[in-house]
């Protein structure tokens, strides 16, 4: 699961297009007609005179016949030369005035920010357009923003073309969205609508896979008794899993059968992982357990070649405390032998025949060590369904124990439409910190976000897998608000007799393991119509991998705040 511009005031954008006509008024008094003489021998004009005279000064002394006049010439003179609204708003009281300007500002912060946005969306579709255009030029050149990256040289097929389209269709709307949201009124309850029902199109589709023959996949084909022996020691379970799929990968380059570690030395694989499941979908036997291999070997099992993957910061990844635990479980081995320089913070990119090359060995049993780091065939091992030859959606999955007890939980609280999210917050704000784009993001910030996914998703429903606080998950509930009504954020509940969704792992002794209860919460997140990830979390790596590899991937899953930065970040230490 990563903005500020500026722009002109609200003043400056205005124009006034009103064109003043100055027009003068002449006054002519009416002809004088003759008039007989006066008895008096009075002077008309004298007379005349006199009586304009007296009834100027009569005028100018009577105020009001002056405000009369005066008041509708200035009234047009400032209706010609003012903006009135500002105008009165002023004169009405200074605190409005202040109200609006803060207004005012608070409204361009929010188009800043959303033309941002924006402006980051147009140049990922513009890439996207451009890889697209050059993909129908040249057939071999990966499509833009597919769940996959096979190095066929196939020509690509239509379905492929209409996924590309139909993302680019998908992010044009986005933007739509951002570009409208600043607009919405403040008692607005409905959602402003930018579908085009020409398309009959589904924001939040599925990614559509390929076809399994156009896949990059080797054969596992085992050699009698030639084993490798799976070392992963570094991360937790994710890491470990993650681990587990590259040695599998090895093994199958090696034509050897993989062994899972003890308990003992490791996790119990067996109550989260169906390795028979694995045994099935290659139709031969692939794997074995470390006791049923110490067993064939009588108790005693001796690695004969210590390859080493990794020689920084320590040969193959392995500590003396782990060597020591290996060797109180009857294991014995060499000394470490690395076969090139290769270090954990920086690995290199190695390819098969690197590997073919270093490792081809006639012992019956090696290691190479921890290869969670290991760079090797990155575009074989991204692919829907592995690296592997397999007749399953997938090799690595949930037990069937906990893939039914997760169908049974959304079956009684969720149902089929629902948004899950990956929340990590426990100790992710220094991880995130020293990164060059940190990917903790304040409470406030990451309910923005998660509630735009939801309104693409239509969603009900979110499915809150976290370690956070209760009181980071209260304030992130109270925030999650679309059109006026609260979202619900709904976390596994605790264990009630009177709720039977768990009762599987309940009689077959499960509930309560810790690593269980992950594998719940990933099988869950699999499951939903829409999924929120946290960004470098192994976990939420996962969570992807099954999604693309049982195809219930959707064009709007993505990381928490994909493409924004935090809106504040602390200092390190």
């Amino acid at each position: 699961m990563e903005r500020d511009s500026s722009s002109s005031d609200e003043d400056d954008d205005r124009q006034n297009l009103i064109e003043q006509n100055d027009t003068k008024h002449h006054y002519s008094p009416p002809p004088t007609q003759n008039q007989p003489p006066s008895t008096f021998h009075i002077s008309v004009n004298d007379f005349r005179s006199a009586t304009i005279r007296r009834r100027f000064h009569h005028f100018l002394h009577n105020k009001r016949y002056l405000f009369a006049i005066l008041l509708p010439l200035l009234i047009l003179v400032l209706f010609f030369s003012t903006d009135l609204r500002h105008l009165f708003s002023f004169s009405f009281s200074s605190s409005s005035s202040s109200d609006l300007r803060l207004d005012s500002l608070s409204s361009r912060n929010r188009m800043r920010e959303s033309e941002l946005q924006a402006l980051y969306l147009l140049k990922q579709q513009q890439l996207g357009l451009f890889t697209l255009w050059n993909h129908t030029h040249t057939p071999t050149l990966p499509l833009p923003q597919s769940n996959f990256n096979s190095t066929s040289t196939s020509n690509y097929s239509q379905s492929d073309l209409n996924r590309a389209v139909l993302n680019q269709i998908s992010l044009n709307k986005q933007i739509q969205q951002i570009l409208l949201s600043p607009h919405r009124t403040g008692d607005s309850s409905e959602p402003i609508d930018v579908s085009d029902p020409r398309f009959g199109f589904d924001t939040c589709a599925k990614v559509g896979q390929r076809n399994k023959n156009e896949r990059r996949t080797i054969e596992w084909k085992p050699k009698p008794n030639k084993y490798l022996f799976a070392i992963c020691l570094s991360g937790q379970m994710s890491n470990h899993l993650i681990c587990l799929e590259k040695h599998m990968f090895f093994a199958a380059l090696l034509n050897r059968v993989l062994v899972i570690p003890s308990s003992k030395f490791d996790y119990q694989y067996d109550r989260v992982l169906d390795f028979d499941h694995i045994n099935k979908c290659l139709g031969r036997k692939v794997i074995i357990s470390f006791e049923d291999l110490l067993e064939a070997k009588k108790n005693h099992l001796h690695i004969d070649r210590l390859f080493c993957y990794f020689s920084l910061p320590q040969p193959c990844y392995l500590d003396e405390e782990h060597i020591k635990k290996l060797k109180s479980l009857g294991v014995s081995m060499g000394k470490p032998e690395p076969i090139w320089k290769e270090d954990i913070r920086n690995p290199n990119k190695r390819t098969v025949q690197d590997v073919e090359s270093k490792l081809s060995s006639d012992e019956d049993v090696i290691a190479i060590g921890d290869v969670f780091y290991a760079d090797l065939e990155q575009d074989w091992v991204m692919q829907p369904g592995g690296p592997i030859a397999h007749q399953c959606k997938t090799l690595i999955e949930p037990s069937r124990l906990i893939m039914l007890t997760a169908q049974r939980f959304v079956q009684t609280f969720l149902g089929k439409n629902f948004v899950a999210l990956h929340f990590r917050r426990h100790g992710f704000l220094k991880f995130c910190n020293v990164k060059t784009h940190s990917c903790f993001f304040p409470i406030p910030q990451a309910a923005d976000c998660i509630t735009r996914v939801v309104e693409k998703a239509s969603a009900p429903v979110i499915y809150l897998s976290t370690d956070a606080a209760e009181s980071e998950t209260s304030l992130l509930q109270s925030l999650v608000v679309l059109n006026g009504k609260a979202v619900p954020l709904f976390k596994r509940p605790p264990r009630n007799s009177a709720e039977k969704w768990d009762a599987l792992l309940y009689r077959h002794g499960l509930e309560g393991d810790s690593q269980v209860e992950a594998m719940l919460d990933k099988t869950i997140c699999a499951m939903s119509s829409v999924f929120i990830g946290a960004p470098g979390s192994t976990f939420t790596e996962d969570i992807l991998r099954l999604r693309k590899d049982w195809g219930s991937a959707s064009m709007c899953d993505e990381y928490l705040c994909q493409g924004e930065e935090p809106n504040f970040i602390a200092d390190n230490e």
